[in-house]
């Protein structure tokens, strides 16, 4: 959606008349599993206009399978929410087997027009990569890029400045690089993390304010901080309250709400024989992975298909936690984004590129470190926490049955938030020190996605997607 709508902003208005047709193609993991993620519908939504932030999940749902299949009876979009051009559902094709050197999640856009003879030529295109976590890169981008290293000018302004330029709302977005030249304590590894931790006497939580500030402001950082937090706990309630089965044909029924009722109706008793703390954070991860699977809206934490574990950590904290509070949860999060910002900046955060291991091994990461940080870990427990939860999900491959974000998607969700809680706890009875960094896991998990089969990284081509069809 995100890389449509930017597409459809960067045409000209004196180009918009002239649009007759548009077309798109995904390529390699955007090809093979598409369908299943919705990414049609979402194309189309972004074309018009819409935005993940603010649209409403219901128009998305079905904007591109409604269409008319082929050019006869062809629907329309208003591209750029302005110019109504025609649209079918061919117009969208998938090139599963064709894999683009940028990244294996790819589409080109393309816009159509006729000129004085009648004569239709390709008036505009442009190459997206997806590259885990709702962040885009323009093919031209990434070309510019490498011209301008080339040329030894150190920075070029990214697309996410030209559209706050051009008046775009600006989203806070907390996985972001490592390090760039506004960011005051700029670090590139757990080690110089670390170390500036040490040196500075504050935690990663505060390092992760510091350069977050130096380019939103302390207002409007903690505006974004309550409104991740409020979109992950409106999708925990939803999912806790949403009964039925999920689309996409496997028949998978939503399980949160009857665990939600089953856990009130036994903590209404009075006596109780068990905790039930671990069950209820498995119901807040199966709650958001249901509502994604549905095609409802979701905190990218730091992808989609992960998006439950930290929502569901969170609430763990909220609810189970003696003392936690609205800015324990603030510390939570910006601790979880001084993590993911060096899985992202030395490794990946994409199933497309390194399996599962890279999203859910991420998130689990993630969510353990802010627990630990929460909980009262030092920065070097927080460290410990997020090595373990790592390291223990090396090699995890993405084989979503059907090409749908279910089967293993879901359940693995809740299992690794139990992860992530259990690896937090651990790490808080020693005193940080451990054999394994976090440096080093992060820099086997990239080596280890490398060594992965393409057929096992959001394909459907291997492991559970063919096994469970075939038997």
């Amino acid at each position: 959606m995100r890389a449509a709508r930017d597409f459809a902003d960067r045409l000209e208005p004196a180009m918009l008349p002239r649009i007759t047709r548009l077309s798109c193609v995904l390529f390699g993991s955007l090809g093979a599993t598409g369908i299943g993620h919705g990414t049609p519908d979402a194309i189309v939504a972004g074309l018009s206009g819409l935005r993940p932030e603010d649209c409403d999940p219901a128009v998305v749902r079905g904007a591109w399978s409604t269409l008319p299949k082929s050019a006869v009876g062809h629907g329309s979009v208003l591209l750029a929410g302005i110019h109504p051009v025609d649209i079918a559902r061919d117009d969208i094709s998938f090139a599963p087997f064709t894999r683009l050197p940028g990244h294996p999640n790819a589409m080109t856009l393309h816009v159509w027009g006729r000129d004085e003879a009648g004569t239709e030529h390709e008036l505009y295109q442009e190459t997206y990569y997806s590259v885990g976590g709702g962040f885009i890169r323009r093919a031209s981008e990434d070309a510019a890029h490498s011209a301008a290293a080339h040329a030894g000018v150190d920075r070029v302004s990214d697309s996410t400045g030209a559209a706050a330029a051009a008046g775009t709302p600006k989203r806070v977005r907390l996985v972001t690089e490592a390090a760039t030249p506004r960011h005051p304590l700029p670090y590139s590894s757990s080690e110089e993390l670390l170390a500036l931790c040490e040196a500075q006497g504050i935690s990663l939580a505060d390092i992760a304010r510091a350069n977050e500030e130096a380019v939103h402001g302390r207002e409007e950082l903690d505006a974004g901080l309550d409104a991740i937090w409020a979109a992950m706990h409106s999708c925990v309630e939803h999912g806790l309250a949403t009964p039925g089965v999920l689309p996409g044909g496997l028949g998978v029924k939503r399980r949160a709400p009857e665990v939600r009722e089953r856990l009130e109706a036994y903590d209404g008793q009075p006596v109780r024989e068990r905790d039930t703390s671990t069950e209820w954070l498995h119901a807040f991860a199966l709650a958001v992975n249901e509502e994604n699977a549905s095609g409802g809206r979701v905190v990218t934490a730091p992808t989609n298909g992960a998006a439950g574990i930290i929502p569901a950590v969170g609430h763990y904290y909220m609810r189970f936690v003696p003392g936690a509070s609205d800015a324990g949860i603030r510390t939570f999060l910006l601790t979880a984004a001084a993590i993911g910002s060096l899985v992202k900046a030395n490794a990946s955060i994409s199933g497309a590129e390194g399996g599962c291991q890279a999203e859910v091994g991420s998130a689990c990461a993630m969510a353990a470190g802010a627990l630990c940080a929460v909980l009262g870990g030092t920065p070097r427990q927080v460290e410990n926490a997020a090595e373990i939860a790592m390291e223990h999900h090396l090699g995890l491959t993405c084989d979503p049955v059907g090409g749908l974000v279910q089967v293993p998607c879901i359940e693995r969700n809740a299992i690794a938030a139990s992860t992530a809680v259990s690896a937090a706890r651990l790490a808080l009875h020693g005193d940080g020190t451990h054999l394994v960094s976090l440096d080093t896991v992060i820099e086997t998990m990239r080596q280890t996605g490398l060594d992965m089969m393409t057929k096992y990284k959001e394909t459907s081509e291997g492991g559970l997607a063919v096994n469970v069809i075939e038997c």
